[in-house]
């Protein structure tokens, strides 16, 4: 796929949703934080629903930490592997406290060191919560990167490094949201909806198809 492509492709994503976000509420970077660690194999809404009663009660580390990990499973018990992302969220909100004054770190590295915290999460805590212009790779992201042609890789990091190497520069804060977005309503796994597509007439995937 050439440069102009690729443009053309984001300028139609950006008239699309000019100002695109997370699915997931939270108002804060912490809050941020523990939605895309309970985000991981489960849905935005899922999370959403669990996440309504839990930060009314708990929206900061120490209160997590106060409702200890059977307390905040009684939150979360509605979402797939729930024992295991608590022990992380408890873990992770001591790690907050000691070491960083019980505020959400910026920088990659600190992030990733944080439990329940990989390379995907920190990516996007990085660009919805500070504005960075990263783009983690998700299975839907994976997915539009491929057929689409965009960003074409075989593996997760492989996609991520082509993507920030080929996206438009004007285009890189916001297009985390845009993928994601494309991938979870239009270009969706069994059967992709081309014919409401915006960039149809621009993806590789259909042309090889025809």
């Amino acid at each position: 796929m050439n440069k102009a492509r690729r443009h053309e492709i984001f300028t139609r994503l950006k008239q699309e949703n000019p100002e695109p976000t997370t699915e997931l509420v939270y108002s804060s970077a912490f809050e941020l934080l523990i939605a895309v660690i309970l985000s991981a194999q489960a849905t935005d809404v899922s999370v959403n629903k669990a996440t309504a009663r839990l930060f009314p009660a708990a929206k900061r580390p120490e209160a997590i930490l106060d409702l200890g990990e059977e307390g905040l499973k009684k939150f979360i018990k509605t979402i797939g592997l729930f024992n295991s992302k608590a022990k992380n969220i408890i873990k992770t909100c001591k790690i907050l406290i000691e070491q960083h004054n019980s505020q959400v770190p910026e920088h990659q590295n600190e992030l990733e060191a944080l439990a329940g915290v990989g390379r995907k999460t920190a990516n996007v805590v990085r660009n919805t919560a500070f504005g960075h212009p990263t783009i983690a790779v998700d299975t839907h992201i994976f997915r539009v990167a491929n057929r689409t042609n965009i960003a074409p890789g075989k593996t997760v990091l492989e996609v991520e490094k082509k993507l920030l190497k080929f996206v438009p520069q004007e285009f890189k804060q916001d297009a985390h949201h845009w993928l994601i977005l494309h991938g979870r309503y239009t270009c969706i796994a069994r059967k992709p909806r081309c014919g409401s597509c915006v960039i149809e007439d621009l993806c590789e995937y259909k042309h090889k198809t025809e």
